[in-house]
């Protein structure tokens, strides 16, 4: 059945973005400018077959299978927090959104999702209001830096697949809720049925209106993660990512840059300019994240303390070293 929740999201992804595209074409096509990775008019907006056919793939699953009220009642509220984070994406894509209101929407769906998940990461001194604070602004942060790192063709691919992959295959051995498993399953399969159009030189973007909603749904499938008692294995999964966008956000933030505005500052922006082709950079993030995932699987295998901070070490050095050689000119480009 996993197979086939895979295989049915990918060719539903394919086929709407065969039907999505002539109107994407038309009515949002991205023209390159200074800041982009680009060089030719390209069209976004097929994160919309992404999300649209992750979403169809475990509906059309959940009604196939007989599953309690509750669990069918968290997927209709990350389902609709989702959307609501496409819509915003989408208007975003076309006629852009001041960020003041993309960041309250954003709060509000994230806030419904961290809220009626009822989850605990953190040690139970801390208070159930403070955590909830805590997850909800690192989900909107999460959100954010998604849709930040998604500049560069095949990069989401190389980071998601991977990692919704890995949430599949260890949510079934730490206890993670069915329709997590399914819904990382037919995100995966949307992924890769969106792949062969965003593969160097991409003819398809994602946009906002996939990346806003990916990065809630892949926030929310770490969050049902780390509440299983495995948050070591939550953070090692997307470390490239979160290392990546947060050390370029405190970069700046200390320079007084304005954060919210479009920048050719994260580290896999920097190896384009250093010499590095899209398509390896995105062979290094996906091997990166390969590595992660096996870290991780490790602090499942071996749930001491030791292990935990030894895998969450090595993964943060794995990670800082990638992020140097992205930092490096190459040889070529240095004559």
């Amino acid at each position: 059945m996993f197979s086939t929740v895979l295989l049915v999201a990918g060719l539903i992804a394919s086929l709407l973005i065969l039907a999505l595209k002539p109107l994407l074409i038309r009515y949002a096509l991205a023209r390159p400018n200074a800041r982009s990775s680009h060089k030719i008019p390209t069209p976004q907006g097929g994160g919309m077959a992404v999300v649209g056919a992750a979403l169809i793939a475990t509906a059309l699953t959940f009604a196939l299978l007989p599953l309690p009220n509750e669990l069918l009642r968290t997927f209709v509220i990350v389902a609709v927090a989702t959307v609501i984070l496409a819509v915003i994406g989408a208007v975003d894509d076309i006629r852009p959104l001041s960020a003041s209101l993309r960041l309250v929407l954003q709060v509000a769906a994230v806030s419904a999702v961290v809220v009626t998940s009822g989850l605990r990461v953190l040690p139970e001194a801390v208070p159930l209001a403070v955590e909830q604070a805590i997850l909800i602004l690192g989900g909107v942060w999460f959100v954010n830096l998604v849709n930040f790192m998604d500049g560069l063709d095949w990069i989401t691919v190389a980071e998601m697949v991977p990692v919704t992959a890995a949430v599949a295959v260890l949510g079934i051995a730490a206890g993670v809720p069915f329709p997590v498993i399914l819904m990382a399953l037919a995100l995966c399969g949307a992924l890769l049925g969106f792949a062969p159009f965003n593969k160097p030189v991409a003819r398809l973007f994602l946009g906002d209106v996939g990346s806003l909603p990916i990065g809630l749904l892949v926030g929310w499938m770490l969050l049902q993660l780390a509440g299983t008692g495995a948050l070591a294995a939550a953070l090692l999964l997307p470390l490239y990512y979160l290392m990546d966008a947060t050390i370029t956000l405190l970069r700046r933030l200390a320079r007084r840059e304005k954060v919210w505005e479009a920048h050719r500052s994260h580290f896999y922006q920097k190896a384009t300019d250093s010499g590095f082709s899209a398509m390896s950079v995105s062979a290094h993030v996906f091997g990166l994240n390969l590595v992660l995932a096996g870290l991780a699987a490790m602090t499942l295998v071996w749930s001491s303390g030791v292990v935990q901070v030894a895998a969450l070490g090595l993964g943060t050095v794995l990670v800082a070293l990638v992020l140097r050689r992205f930092s490096t000119p190459r040889p070529e480009v240095l004559r």
